[in-house]
């Protein structure tokens, strides 16, 4: 699976209402540090097989989604399980940290 991009028109129907947990990476084009992260969020989708997605929301252009989700620093991730926040942490995290969080 690859990294899916939401905003505010689908945010509702990709994360609050999936059925499997949704990783959440919000992020900017001009971050330097979520493009360094990038690459950590492509592997893990790759290793979702079905069960969690992993998403975008450039707060650029979803200031609303940021502002709801209290977004002050980027990248901030959050995970979504049953349509809640189960966690959620600033900066970059590892693989297996992320693939611990969303299972």
């Amino acid at each position: 699976m690859e990294v899916l991009h939401f905003n505010n028109e689908t945010f509702k129907k990709e994360v609050l209402e999936s059925d499997v947990p949704v990783l959440v990476d919000f992020w900017a084009t001009w971050c330097g540090p979520c493009r360094a992260f990038a690459p950590t969020l492509d592997k893990l989708a790759a290793a979702s097989n079905g069960e969690f997605k992993v998403g975008k929301v450039d707060v650029d252009e979803n200031e609303d989604l940021a502002a709801e989700y209290g977004i002050q620093s980027i990248p901030t991730v959050i995970v979504f399980k049953g349509g809640e926040p189960a966690f959620r942490h600033t900066g970059a995290l590892t693989l297996q940290d992320l693939l611990d969080k969303v299972k």
